[in-house]
C-alpha cells in the first residue's frame, strides 16, 4: 500500500508510454471507434420511452432560460432527472423530433465517457500499487479498456435507445468524479476535488445509480493511494463530506420515485425482486463475456421460487467469495472486481424496477471494472500477446456493434427481433403491434395485439391498442368490448374514454358516447385532443354553441391543430358569425401554418361575405397546396366569373 504523503507525484502522468502525443493519438482511436460503431445509428427512430422523454415531453422545448428543461415531469422518464433532461433540450434544439439530432448527442456523450475511463485506467496504473506491473505500458492497457469498453455490443441497449442517455451521463459523471479525484491526489487538491464534488452532483441529477460514486471513491482511496479508510478520510475529509452532500440532493430528487414505476409496492414483493436480481447480475456477467443474445425488452417477469434462482445463488456466492479472496491477497483486483457488483446495487437491491427487473443498459458501467481486470489480468498471463488478442476483440465489438444498431433501424425490425427472442414478453408482442400500426400495417398491429392477449387476457394496453385499431378500420362493433375491458382493467384512461366514445358515436350509441367522451375531458383538461372530439360530438348533434366552446379550448391548449381552427371557423359560419369566422381561419394560417383546407374555408366564407376579390388568392393557394380539391377548383372558376361578368352573375 502506498501511504498518502507518498501520493503519485506530479510527474507521474509523464511516464514512458505516456507523451502528450501518444495520448491524443489513444483518445482519436478511441473516438474512431465509437465513430465506427455508432456511424449507422444516427437514423434509428425514437422509440418505447423516447416518446415519454421527448415528442411528449413539453420542457425540452428551449435550452434558454433552463428553468423548464431542468424540472422536468415525472412521468417523463426523466423525472428526478433534471440534467439528463437539460441535455434532451440540446439534443432537441439540434433536430426537435427527428432522431439524428439525439442520437448525435448520445454517441458524443458515450465517446467523452470512454475518453474519460481512459484517464482513470492509465493513472490508476501509473499509481505506485501498480506501476511495477503495468506502469511502462499504462496507455497502451489503458486505451485497450477503453476501446473494448465503448465498443462492446451490450453498449448499444444505452448509446442507440435514446431514453438511456440518462444512464450514459451518469456514466460521464462517475468516472469523472473519479478521474478528478485521482488528479487531486497528484496535486492541485482543491481545484480537482472541488470538481469532484461539481461532477459527483451532477451525476446525482442524472440517474440514481450514482448513489454508490462517494463510497467507491472513499473505497479505490482506501485500496491504492491512502492505504486505510481512516488515513483517507483523515486526509480528505472535506471532499467526502462534499461527495455525501450530494446524497441530500438526489433524496430531493428522489421525492415521488414511485410516480415514475420505480420502488417496492408496484407488483413485486421484496423478496422475489432479490431472487430476480440474482438470476440479473448472472445474466449480466454473461453478457459481458458473451453478448448473445441481445434482448430489448427482456420483459417484468420476476423469479418468485427460492429453487428457480439457487444456481444463479450459487454463481453469486461463489464470485463474492472470489472477490473478498482477490480483496485480501490482491486488493487493485478485488477493487475491479468489486466494481462491477457495487455499479449493480442500487437497481438490484434498494432502487427496483419492477416493470423490467432485468434490463442491458443497467451494466454499462459496471462492464468497465470487468473489462480492466481482464486486460489487466490477461497481460500478465500471455503479455504483449494481450494487444494481438485485445485488437482482434476490438474489431469484432465493432463490428457486432454496427450489427446490432441495424435492429434498430425500424421499431417494426426492433420489437420482432424482441419477439422473436422473448415469445413470452406480453409487452413486445403489444408494441410491435403498435410498431406495426404506426406504419400503416393495421391487419399485422391486430395480430401482435391478438397475441399478446392470448399471452395476457388481462393486458389493458393491448385490449386499448386493438380497440382503437379496429375503430380506425370502422369496425365498432368489434372494438367496443374490448374498449370496455380495457377501462375496467385501468378506469382512469382519458384516451381510452376518449377513443370509446368515437366508436360508440360512430355505431349510433351517441348518448352513451358523449358520456364517454365527456369523462376522457373530464380526466383530462389539458388534452387538446380530447376537447376536439367532445367539440365535434356536440357539433354533429346540433348543440353549436358548446361545440364553439369545446373548439376554442382546444385551439387554445394546442394552436397548430388545424382540424380544431376548422371545425371552429365552419361552427361559428353555422352560428351567423360570419366576420368571426374569418378571423379564426385568418388565425389558423398563423398559428397552424399553410392548410389547403384552413385556406378553401377561408375563401368561402369570404365568398359569402361578398369580399371575391379577397377570396381568390385563398382558392388559389388551397388548389396549389393540394390539386386535387376540385370543390376549390369549382368555387375559384365560380369567383372569377363573378368577377369577369358581375352583371351577368346578378341575373
Amino acid at each position: 500500500m502506498v501511504h498518502p504523503s507518498r501520493g503519485v507525484s506530479p510527474a507521474t502522468p509523464g511516464a514512458p508510454g505516456a507523451g502528450a502525443s501518444f495520448r491524443w493519438w489513444a483518445a482519436g482511436l478511441v473516438v474512431l471507434a465509437v465513430v465506427l460503431a455508432y456511424a449507422n445509428s444516427l437514423s434509428a427512430p425514437l422509440v418505447l420511452d423516447d416518446y415519454y422523454s421527448i415528442t411528449e415531453n413539453p420542457t425540452i422545448r428551449q435550452v434558454w432560460p433552463p428553468g423548464p428543461a431542468l424540472t422536468p415531469p415525472a412521468k417523463s422518464g426523466t423525472g428526478g432527472r433534471p440534467l439528463a433532461n437539460f441535455s434532451y433540450a440540446v439534443s432537441y434544439a439540434l433536430s426537435r423530433e427527428q432522431p439524428w439530432g439525439h442520437h448525435v448527442v448520445g454517441v458524443g456523450v458515450h465517446a467523452l465517457a470512454a475518453l474519460a475511463l481512459l484517464g482513470v485506467v492509465r493513472r490508476t496504473l501509473l499509481l505506485p500499487a501498480l506501476r511495477a506491473a503495468a506502469g511502462t505500458q499504462a496507455l497502451s492497457l489503458a486505451t485497450l479498456v477503453a476501446l473494448l469498453w465503448a465498443v462492446h455490443p451490450l453498449q448499444t441497449q444505452v448509446v442507440t435507445y435514446v431514453s438511456q442517455r440518462t444512464e450514459s451521463l451518469m456514466a460521464l459523471c462517475y468516472l469523472l468524479t473519479l478521474y478528478a479525484f485521482i488528479r487531486g491526489t497528484e496535486g492541485r487538491a482543491r481545484l480537482w476535488h472541488g470538481l469532484a464534488v461539481v461532477a459527483c452532483w451532477c451525476g446525482m441529477a442524472c440517474k440514481e445509480v450514482m448513489v454508490t460514486a462517494p463510497v467507491v471513491v472513499l473505497l479505490y482511496d482506501r485500496v491504492l493511494v491512502a492505504g486505510s479508510f481512516a488515513t483517507a478520510l483523515r486526509a480528505r475529509w472535506r471532499l467526502y463530506l462534499g461527495l455525501a452532500s450530494a446524497w441530500l440532493a438526489l433524496a430531493w430528487l428522489m421525492i415521488g420515485v414511485k410516480e415514475r414505476d420505480v420502488g417496492f409496492g408496484l407488483g413485486a414483493s421484496a423478496f422475489d425482486y432479490a431472487l430476480t436480481a440474482c438470476q440479473a447480475l448472472v445474466v449480466y456477467l454473461r453478457l459481458a463475456l458473451w453478448p448473445q443474445p441481445l434482448i430489448f425488452d427482456r420483459g417484468p417477469a420476476l423469479v418468485t421460487s427460492f429453487a428457480a434462482a439457487l444456481p444463479w445463488i450459487a454463481v453469486l456466492l461463489g464470485l463474492a467469495a472470489g472477490v473478498v479472496l482477490a480483496w485480501r491477497r490482491r486488493p487493485a483486483l478485488g477493487f475491479a472486481a468489486a466494481w462491477f457488483f457495487l455499479l449493480l446495487a442500487p437497481t438490484t437491491s434498494v432502487v427496483p424496477i419492477v416493470q423490467q427487473p432485468l434490463a442491458e443498459n443497467r451494466p454499462h458501467l459496471a462492464l468497465a471494472g470487468l473489462l480492466a481486470l481482464l486486460v489487466v489480468a490477461l497481460y500478465g498471463r500471455i503479455g504483449r500477446w494481450v494487444w494481438v488478442a485485445g485488437g482482434a476483440a476490438v474489431v469484432v465489438g465493432v463490428i457486432a456493434t454496427a450489427q446490432r444498431n441495424r435492429t434498430y433501424a425500424t421499431e417494426v425490425g426492433l420489437w420482432r427481433d424482441t419477439v422473436e427472442k422473448a415469445p413470452g414478453n406480453v409487452r413486445a408482442h403489444h408494441n410491435l403491434g403498435a410498431a406495426w400500426q404506426k406504419s400503416g400495417q393495421r391487419a399485422e398491429a391486430i395480430a401482435a395485439y391478438e397475441s399478446a392477449l392470448a399471452l395476457d387476457p388481462r393486458y389493458f394496453y393491448a385490449h386499448a391498442s386493438l380497440a382503437a385499431t379496429l375503430g380506425e378500420l370502422g369496425r365498432d362493433a368489434e372494438a367496443i368490448p374490448h374498449f370496455r375491458e380495457a377501462l375496467r382493467l385501468e378506469p382512469r384512461q382519458p384516451k381510452v374514454y376518449v377513443n370509446f366514445g368515437i366508436s360508440l358515436f360512430r355505431s349510433g350509441h351517441t348518448k352513451e358516447g358523449l358520456e364517454q367522451l365527456e369523462r376522457g375531458v373530464a380526466l383530462d383538461p389539458g388534452s387538446a385532443d380530447a376537447h376536439y372530439n367532445l367539440g365535434t360530438a356536440r357539433h354533429f348533434l346540433g348543440r353549436t354553441a358548446e361545440a364553439i366552446a369545446q373548439f376554442r379550448q382546444a385551439v387554445e391548449l394546442d394552436p397548430r391543430m388545424v382540424k380544431a381552427w376548422n371545425n371552429l371557423g365552419l361552427a361559428l359560419q353555422q352560428q351567423g358569425e360570419v366576420t368571426e369566422a374569418i378571423a379564426t381561419y385568418e388565425r389558423a394560417l398563423r398559428a397552424a401554418g399553410e392548410s389547403p383546407d384552413t385556406h378553401h374555408n377561408l375563401a368561402n366564407a369570404l365568398g359569402n361575405a361578398g369580399r371575391i376579390p379577397e377570396a381568390i388568392p385563398h382558392w388559389e393557394a388551397a388548389l396549389a397546396l393540394n390539386p386535387a380539391l376540385t370543390t376549390a377548383r369549382e368555387a375559384l372558376a365560380q369567383g372569377r366569373q363573378l368577377l369577369a361578368n358581375p352583371g351577368g352573375a346578378r341575373k
